[in-house]
């Protein structure tokens, strides 16, 4: 493992250059961010600002043109899997478990960077298990099979496997996207509950700005793989900065009361509709080296988003 002196404990990324191909236009640019250690921090933009990008490139799930990812004072790309994983849980948009796991099951995969390929759960990894699953509140649904869980309860159990797994780091992809809004509540109390007993760093890319805003100890702001703006939600998530970072003109009303912003969006900007008019390139369009814009849908980026989280890829002896 490679220790870079000069860097202290932490998550931080560095003149990352990120694209998904060789021929693609590149989505990070040169950018650089470090994440608070013990809070939450939240990525938000529209569609295809490079939010989820970031987000694998500093979970080593996508490697990076050039640039450093720095992980507690080591160069991310030098620590062993094992390792890794004891440090850094990562969930992302698609998952997939066997239709015959039990969510007992499912959160005992959290177990594997602790323990040899095919050892047995030992007494520590039980109560590992027990305590994750009652970290997420679903200690009653433990025999219950995955298939039969609700979206929301899904949702909890994935994130039970990620606390099991004991890591310092946990990074999620749109954890509350297709939940209403009692489960996406659920969701975010946890990740607090983990930040605030645990000391758990937690990152995350949300689209709900009202949620970033109240959860959230920071907030970075993407828009065509730059970072407009960064720092604590009331500082980020001004009528300007997000006209900058969305198209969209907003009213931002300060709610005293919960000590945070509430964001009400109210039409799209002049500047957007014209450029929609004109056929210039959108938010959900990335543009190439050759001007010409991609939309999401067509680039090497559909297959990258399939990279499933299982942790069979601990298994090394």
């Amino acid at each position: 493992m490679k220790r870079l002196t000069s860097h202290r404990d932490g998550l931080t990324g560095e003149r990352l250059r990120v694209r998904y191909g060789p021929r693609e236009p590149l989505i990070i640019d040169g950018e650089s961010l470090q994440i608070p250690q013990g809070k939450i921090s939240a990525l938000v933009g529209a569609n295809g600002s490079g939010k989820s990008t970031l987000l694998k490139t500093l979970a080593r799930q996508l490697p990076q043109e050039s640039g450093n990812i720095v992980l507690d004072g080591l160069d991310i790309a030098t620590i062993p899997t094992r390792e890794l994983a004891r440090k850094l849980g990562i969930l992302f948009q698609e998952r997939h478990a066997p239709g015959d796991l039990t969510v007992e099951e499912l959160v005992s995969h959290g177990r594997y960077p602790h323990r040899r390929f095919l050892e047995s759960l030992c007494a520590e990894d039980e109560t590992a298990v027990r305590n994750a699953m009652e970290m997420a509140g679903i200690g009653e649904l433990r025999h219950r099979l995955v298939r039969q869980l609700s979206g929301g309860q899904k949702q909890l159990a994935w994130i039970a496997m990620a606390v099991a797994q004991a890591p310092r780091y946990l990074l999620l992809d749109e954890p509350t996207t297709f939940l209403d809004m009692a489960h996406q509540f659920d969701v975010m109390d946890v990740l607090v509950r983990l930040n605030r007993d645990l000391g758990m760093s937690i990152v995350l890319v949300l689209h709900d700005l009202n949620l970033a805003a109240r959860y959230a100890d920071r907030l970075f702001a993407l828009r065509a793989g730059k970072i407009i703006a960064s720092g604590a939600p009331d500082a980020v998530l001004t009528e300007e900065t997000l006209r900058r970072v969305f198209d969209v003109d907003t009213l931002i009303v300060r709610d005293e009361a919960r000590k945070t912003v509430c964001c009400i969006p109210l039409k799209r900007t002049a500047r957007a509709e014209q450029g929609a008019r004109a056929g210039q390139p959108g938010l959900n369009d990335f543009t190439g080296a050759d001007g010409r814009a991609r939309p999401l849908k067509g680039t090497a980026r559909q297959g990258v988003d399939r990279l499933q989280p299982f942790p069979e890829r601990y298994q090394e002896v």
